[in-house]
C-alpha cells in the first residue's frame, strides 16, 4: 500500500511538471489560464478516484463518476469566470495600449480589477498622460519657436529688399539687421542651452563661490536700467558672508534673468530686493518686487517655455520667455528648487535654493 501511494505521488508530480511546462508554451494568456484551471481540477481530481480505488475499489461506479463529473464542471465554470474577471482589465489594457501606439493620446485603460490590476491600469494611465503632454509641449514649442523666429526673419527680408530695390542705403539699415541678428542669435542660444537640459547634458563647473560678489555684480547689471526707471534695488544679505558650491556663470545667468523680470515688472518709484537666507545645508535667494504681482495662474505657468503674461507676446514686455524655463533647468541642475509666489503686502516673490560649501557636492554632471 505505501508503495503504491508513493507511486501515485510521484505521478501527479511527473504529471504535474510536465503539464505545467506545456502551459507556458500555450501562446496566448487566456490559454494559459484556462489550462492552469484546468490542470489544477484534473489533476487533484484524478489523484483522489485513483486513491479511492487503490483503498476502497469502486463499488458504485456511476455515483462516483457523476459526483467526480458535477465537481470537475463546478470547478471549471468558476475557474473560467475568475479568469474572465482577471482578463478583462488586461484586454482593455491592450486595447488602450493599442491605441496609443497609434497616436491616439488621450487613450487611457481601466483602473478595476485587484491592486495588482488597478496599479498597473494607474501607471499606464500616467505615462499616457505624461506622454500627452510631452506631445502638447513640443507642439507648443514648434509654434511659439516660429512665431518668434518669423518676426525678425521678416523684418531682415523687408530691410534687404529696400537696400536691393534702392529704396534704403546698407548703412541705414545695418544697425537694426544687426539688432536683429543679435535676437535671433540669442533666441537660438537659448534653445539650445534647453535641449542641452532636456538632455541632462549641462556641464557645471562647480567650486565654492562667495554668492554675496555673485549678488552685488548682478545688481550692479541691472541697476543702470533701474535708475532710469526710478526703481530701487538692494541686496539684502545674511550677517556672514555665504559661501555656496555652484557654478557660478550659471547661477549669474539665474540671478541676472530674475532681476530683470523684477525690474521690468515694477512701476516707476518701485522697489526690488534680493534677500539670502542661509539654512543647514541650502541657502535661499529671493528676488522679490513691489509690482502688480503675478497673473492668475503665473504661479504655476510662469517657468514654462515661450510662456508670457500678454496675450500679444509683444516683445516689448519681455524677451521669447525662454528665460525663467532655462532658470527652472539650471537651479534644478544644482539640485536645488525654485518657485513663484505672490507677497502678501503686494507684488511678486521668485526663489531657489543652492547647496552650501559644506555639504557633499553633488555630480558635476546633470
Amino acid at each position: 500500500m505505501i508503495a503504491t501511494a508513493l507511486l501515485l505521488g510521484l505521478a501527479a508530480l511527473a504529471i504535474g511538471i510536465s503539464a505545467a511546462a506545456l502551459v507556458r508554451l500555450l501562446p496566448t494568456l487566456r490559454l494559459q489560464l484556462a489550462a492552469l484551471a484546468l490542470l489544477a481540477v484534473c489533476l487533484p481530481l484524478g489523484i483522489v478516484l485513483a486513491s479511492g480505488w487503490v483503498m476502497f475499489g469502486m463499488h458504485d461506479h456511476a455515483k462516483v463518476l457523476s459526483m467526480a463529473i458535477a465537481s470537475a464542471l463546478a470547478a471549471l465554470v468558476g475557474a473560467a469566470l475568475l479568469a474572465r474577471w482577471i482578463l478583462r482589465p488586461l484586454e482593455q489594457l491592450r486595447s488602450a495600449s493599442g491605441r496609443l501606439a497609434g497616436g491616439d493620446l488621450g487613450a487611457r485603460a481601466s483602473e478595476l480589477g485587484t491592486r495588482e490590476l488597478r496599479e498597473l491600469g494607474s501607471s499606464f494611465n500616467e505615462m499616457a498622460t505624461n506622454l500627452e503632454q510631452l506631445f502638447d509641449a513640443r507642439r507648443q514649442l514648434v509654434a511659439w519657436a516660429s512665431h518668434d523666429l518669423r518676426t525678425p526673419l521678416a523684418s531682415l527680408q523687408a530691410m534687404v529688399e529696400a537696400v536691393e530695390d534702392g529704396l534704403a542705403t546698407a548703412d541705414e539699415y545695418l544697425p537694426a539687421i544687426r539688432e536683429q541678428l543679435e535676437t535671433l542669435s540669442r533666441l537660438v542660444e537659448d534653445l539650445f542651452e534647453l535641449a542641452l537640459i532636456d538632455a541632462g547634458a549641462v556641464t557645471l563647473e562647480r567650486r565654492d563661490a562667495s554668492l554675496d560678489d555673485l549678488i552685488a555684480s548682478c545688481v550692479r547689471t541691472v541697476d543702470p536700467e533701474a535708475r532710469r526707471r526710478n526703481i530701487h534695488v538692494e541686496a539684502r544679505l545674511a550677517p556672514v558672508d555665504t559661501t555656496v558650491r555652484i557654478a557660478p556663470d550659471q547661477v549669474e545667468r539665474v540671478l541676472r534673468n530674475l532681476l530683470a523680470n523684477a525690474v521690468r515688472h515694477t512701476p516707476a518709484n518701485g522697489a526690488v530686493s534680493v534677500t539670502v537666507e542661509p539654512d543647514s545645508n541650502h541657502v535661499l535667494v529671493a528676488v522679490e518686487d513691489t509690482g502688480a504681482g503675478l497673473p492668475p495662474n503665473g504661479e504655476q505657468r510662469m517657468f514654462d517655455r515661450f510662456w508670457r503674461d500678454d496675450e500679444s507676446r509683444a516683445r516689448a514686455t519681455g524677451g521669447a520667455g525662454l528665460g525663467l524655463a532655462i532658470a527652472q533647468g539650471l537651479v534644478r541642475a544644482h539640485g536645488g528648487a525654485i518657485w513663484a509666489e505672490n507677497r502678501t503686502t503686494g507684488g511678486a516673490r521668485v526663489a531657489f535654493t543652492l547647496p552650501l560649501a559644506e555639504s557633499p557636492p553633488s555630480p558635476d554632471r546633470a
